[in-house]
């Protein structure tokens, strides 16, 4: 007689995780592109990385190399850009000479293609931009960025908006997809699952839980 709920609660499982998969799997194309700076640490063999933290709390040692993106991406560390530059500390801070009490970084600022650049605007150069920075030695990747690449804007939610003025205007829009038109700004999402989905997958975890409470009150 204790097969049944066993049988049901097992039924009850299967169709929750076919849910959680259908939403899983609608989850790419509900997803938006992002126009937006990446940013990037540079590691061995001139090969770069995403970056664990945001600029304005990244402290670089003395011989990094620091890598920014302008680029239009659907996720934000999987699918960004990078910067078409070698991470190279020797090509960038070779020629400056190292100073007592100062740290060299080296910076590549990669202002995108004219695909990716927002309606009305083209990025203020081709080739990506190089500059070698020296610093105090607590001072962050933001400080570096601002000593070479004036002006830097920022949102409210402290997300690099624009270097050297580019772009005007915007911050971080999200795409319909990466050659559509941007819709509405949302400055403060990062790329993340979508609201919706986590209420729907939430959802699904209260109902299985609930099942399973059921089968076993049932089974008592």
């Amino acid at each position: 007689m204790r097969r049944r709920p066993a049988a049901a609660l097992s039924l009850a499982l299967a169709l929750s995780l076919g849910i959680v998969l259908a939403v899983l799997a609608a989850a790419p194309a509900m997803a938006a592109g992002y126009r937006y700076w990446s940013f990037w640490d540079g590691s061995g063999g001139g090969r770069w990385s995403y970056a664990s933290q945001g600029p304005s709390t990244a402290r670089p040692a003395d011989g990094s190399v620091q890598g920014f993106r302008f680029s239009v991406s659907e996720d934000a560390a999987a699918d960004a850009a990078r910067p078409r530059a070698e991470a190279d500390f020797e090509a960038v801070c070779g020629t400056t000479a190292p100073a007592e009490g100062r740290k060299r970084v080296a910076l590549v600022i990669d202002f995108g293609v004219p695909d990716h650049a927002p309606a009305g605007e083209a990025p203020p150069q081709d080739a990506p931009r190089t500059a070698c920075a020296q610093l105090p030695p607590d001072a962050t990747a933001a400080e570096a960025l601002a000593s070479v690449a004036k002006p830097l804007r920022y949102n409210s939610a402290a997300l690099l908006c624009a270097i050297s003025g580019y772009p005007k205007q915007g911050c971080g829009e999200p795409m319909a997809d990466a050659g559509a038109a941007p819709a509405a700004p949302a400055p403060e999402d990062d790329g993340g699952p979508s609201a919706g989905l986590l209420a729907g997958i939430a959802a699904v975890a209260a109902l299985a839980a609930a099942g399973i409470w059921q089968s076993r009150r049932r089974t008592r």
